[in-house]
């Protein structure tokens, strides 16, 4: 993977809820860089530091790739910008875990701990969350 986060956004489909995180030259060819799975809580990492995040599963998302701060402002342990999760069946809030030994966290939260899948696409990484079991 050579590019940055540049972006994060979402989108509401029939039977799931999505969120796009945007990297720049990130390749079909690249799916061992990233893991995705549900944790009982959310830390940042090298401080075990508890962040919080609303919903009734904590989903982490971590890749290798760093935040490029010009395009995507973030600080530690705020919520994501520009996501509003208003009428959203599944997601309930996103928050910034960090950036260190080369990898991304993101702790998504969701309504309950339901199936999800992760998608690889040219310059992004898609986790979709379905609405139910």
């Amino acid at each position: 993977m050579t590019g940055s986060l540049t972006d994060v956004r979402t989108g509401r489909h029939a039977c799931y809820d999505r969120m796009v995180f945007d990297i720049p030259g990130m390749t079909t060819d690249d799916p061992a860089l990233y893991w995705v799975q549900y944790v009982p809580g959310f830390a940042h990492p090298p401080s075990q530091t508890g962040i919080p995040v609303d919903g009734g599963a904590v989903i982490e998302i971590e890749f290798t790739a760093p935040v490029d701060d010009s395009q995507y402002p973030v600080r530690l342990a705020d919520p994501l910008p520009g996501l509003d999760f208003s009428g959203y069946q599944t997601f309930r809030d996103a928050k910034f875990g960090g950036y260190y030994y080369g990898g991304t966290h993101i702790g998504l939260g969701v309504r309950a701990k339901l199936p999800f899948r992760v998608l690889v696409l040219p310059d992004r990484l898609v986790v979709d969350v379905a609405h139910s079991w």
